[in-house]
């Protein structure tokens, strides 16, 4: 399997799209993002192709989410 590389133009462009593939995750599985995850790292969920391609989005999700909120602190105090 060859994995596939995005570039974005910024992180909130990144944070925008990643957004996007999570939402229609959630609609597809009727599940929200930040519940999916609990069940994924507790081992309920099968480990399919697109179950972890999920799992690793919301990592990114995440970790964007973190690094944006962190510029806009240090840019507010």
């Amino acid at each position: 399997m060859k994995k596939q590389r995005t570039t974005y133009t910024s992180p909130l462009d990144a944070l925008v799209n990643i957004s996007k593939r999570l939402s229609l995750y959630e609609k597809k599985y009727n599940l929200i993002s930040e519940n999916f995850y609990y069940k994924f790292t507790k081992g309920e969920l099968e480990d399919d192709k697109e179950i972890i391609e999920w799992a690793n989005d919301y990592q990114h999700y995440i970790a964007i989410k973190s690094d944006i909120e962190r510029t806009l602190n240090s840019v507010a105090s």
